[in-house]
């Protein structure tokens, strides 16, 4: 286990470092620099000193050494845009993100996981067939048109929940207890929007692990043993979560840039709304700093993978009901 997770810190290191490069190379190649995108109206002199000021008239591979020579002793960069280190506009933007995603990815694991366990009990059956056609429906749909449509319902006609934001105008002068309120309030509805793709993705992948982990040689045993079907279906379900698992660690570092959209539908500060305007920007060090960023966090949610399937995995535990017999899925795993 030990020499695994070392594996994954090399791999992790040497993944975020050719992401950051690649990322870098993009974004230099896209039409203008940051002092382009500084507005209309704005003297050519003074586009002129801002490329002088940050080296951008500099050729590419210059610019390029001298970045991996800052990112190599900590310093991420300067934030042309907002005028103040990178690495504070990316730490300011990754709370809000985590706030959004890890309750959403907690919340997606437990609908989908308890959906495709129903499903892969009662397969083929009517309920399978219509649950598997709205699982397949939402994961088709994009999510930006989603989170547009439930915006419009329960903030523009029936005005549940508010429009965007994390917070209101008034919530300085609000008690502590009415400020979680607030903050409550504004985080369920894009929270909700995430977990729905989120659940569609897990209840697919464990319907069809768990019926495969149903037709294995230990559940006719358990089954033939007379033993109670809660018992069987918890032995199952446990191997069927290895791939599931797998999906899970994805889940969480996928999101944190992946729900740009969601974060610009309701104006939620958080990693992708900061790379999209960066992007936007040509915000050179904070595009490069927020994949920096995102690769870490990624190694670290590899990690955590690791370590959840070594919990789970029947194999590695010597007094599990279910070692010595396991699916093809799970010797794979």
């Amino acid at each position: 286990m030990r020499r695994r997770l070392g594996v994954r810190v090399l791999q992790g290191v040497l993944a975020t470092f050719a992401a950051a490069t690649f990322a870098f190379i993009c974004i230099q190649l896209a039409p203008g620099d940051p002092a382009t995108s500084l507005g209309e109206g704005v003297p050519e002199s003074v586009r002129a000193s801002r490329r002088a000021l940050y080296g951008y008239n500099d050729p590419v591979l210059t610019q390029y050494v001298r970045w991996l020579g800052a990112v190599v002793q900590g310093d991420l960069g300067w934030s042309s845009a907002q005028q103040r280190p990178a690495a504070a506009v990316v730490m300011q933007a990754l709370p809000n993100s985590v706030l959004l995603v890890l309750p959403a990815v907690a919340l997606a694991f437990v609908a989908g996981s308890a959906l495709g366990t129903w499903q892969a009990v009662r397969a083929r059956s009517a309920g399978d067939h219509v649950t598997s056609t709205l699982v397949f429906v939402l994961y088709a749909l994009p999510e930006f048109w989603v989170a547009l449509l439930l915006l419009l319902l329960f903030s523009g006609i029936w005005r549940v929940f508010p429009s965007g934001g994390m917070v209101s105008d008034w919530y300085p002068y609000l008690s502590p207890g009415k400020q979680l309120a607030d903050r409550l309030h504004h985080w369920a509805l894009p929270c909700v929007v995430v977990a729905l793709f989120d659940a569609a993705a897990i209840a697919r992948f464990q319907r069809d692990s768990m019926r495969e982990a149903l037709t294995q040689p230990f559940v006719r045993t358990a089954w033939s043993n007379g033993l109670p079907a809660w018992r069987v279906y918890r032995r199952a379900w446990r191997v069927a979560l290895l791939p599931v698992v797998t999906v899970l660690g994805l889940l969480l570092p996928l999101n944190l840039l992946g729900v740009i959209f969601v974060e610009q539908v309701f104006a939620w500060p958080g990693m992708g709304l900061t790379l999209f305007n960066a992007i936007n920007a040509r915000d050179y060090d904070v595009v490069s700093a927020c994949v920096i960023v995102g690769g870490g966090v990624i190694a670290l949610a590899a990690l955590f993978t690791d370590v959840l399937r070594f919990a789970a995995d029947p194999r590695l535990q010597p007094h599990s009901e279910t070692s010595g017999v396991l699916p093809p899925s799970a010797r794979a795993a």
